[in-house]
């Protein structure tokens, strides 16, 4: 019986694919189902063999624990050279989508608090 491993939605590419190679390597056999053109179906890594299932969780948990460390330091490296972009710096970067996020907003709250002040 097949089992799901790991859901591909919003997931890197690169990290995609080292769970892929992971799998692999440690001889656990794998395909991966896609969510179709009009994302009615799941992106995921499915396990032909049940039995394989503790094995690949415990091989996907060290690896992310990994990955999260790896990405961590890679953060607070470039936190200390100061290329992190802060919200003031992405506002001054783009400051037509920061308007227009503001106008949406502000139209929302416009549209939802109109009704109570004229009734």
């Amino acid at each position: 019986m097949t089992s799901l491993l790991f859901k591909l939605t919003n997931v890197p590419d690169d990290e995609a694919e080292d769970v892929r190679i992971l799998l692999s390597e440690n001889e656990i056999h794998f395909y991966e189902t896609h969510a179709g053109f009009f994302r009615m179906g799941l992106d995921a890594i499915w396990l032909h063999d049940a039995r394989q299932l503790e094995n690949a969780k415990q091989l996907l948990q060290d690896y992310q624990q990994k990955r999260y460390q790896s990405q961590r330091e890679l953060f607070n490296q470039s936190e200390e050279k100061g290329e992190v972009e802060t919200l003031w710096q992405r506002i001054l970067n783009q400051p037509v989508r920061f308007l227009a996020m503001v106008i949406a907003v502000v139209f929302v709250l416009m549209l939802t608090l109109v009704p109570f002040f004229f009734v």
